[in-house]
C-alpha cells in the first residue's frame, strides 16, 4: 500500500497563491501521479497529472495558473496553484498508480489516494 501525504494547503484570498505537497515513497515516481479536488456537493475532479516520462495534463479549469511538479530527490509531488479563485475552493487530494492507458485525469487509473488537503478561497 502506497502512503501519500499531503500538505500545504490554508486559506487564502482570491488571486493569491499556494503550493500544495505530497510525500510518497521513492518507487512512486515511476507511476502516474496526479491531483483531484472535491468541492461539497461535486464529483471528483482531475486536475493535473504527470506520468513516468514527465508529461503532464491539465483540466481546463486551472490550465495556465496550476502547475504540476515532483522532485524524485525528495520524493514530493507538487502542485503549485496561483491566481487563485473562489471556485477553487475544495478538498485537495494526490493519488498515485500504475502505468496504464487511462488519462491522467481519469481517477480510475489511479490506486492510491492521500487523506487530502483544504484549500479555501475567499472573495
Amino acid at each position: 500500500q502506497v502512503q501519500l501525504v499531503e500538505s500545504g494547503g490554508g486559506s487564502v484570498q482570491a488571486g493569491g497563491s499556494l503550493r500544495l505537497s505530497c510525500a510518497a515513497p521513492e518507487y512512486t515516481y515511476s507511476r502516474h501521479m496526479g491531483w483531484f479536488r472535491q468541492a461539497p456537493g461535486k464529483e471528483r475532479e482531475g486536475i493535473a497529472g504527470i506520468n513516468s516520462f514527465g508529461a503532464t495534463s491539465y483540466a481546463n479549469s486551472v490550465k495556465g495558473r496550476f502547475t504540476i511538479s515532483q522532485d524524485n530527490a525528495k520524493n514530493t509531488l507538487y502542485l503549485q496553484m496561483n491566481s487563485l479563485k473562489p471556485e477553487d475552493t475544495a478538498m485537495y487530494y494526490c493519488a498515485a498508480g500504475p502505468p496504464n492507458t487511462l488519462g491522467l485525469l481519469d481517477s480510475r487509473a489511479y490506486k492510491n489516494w492521500g487523506q487530502g488537503t483544504q484549500v479555501t478561497v475567499s472573495s
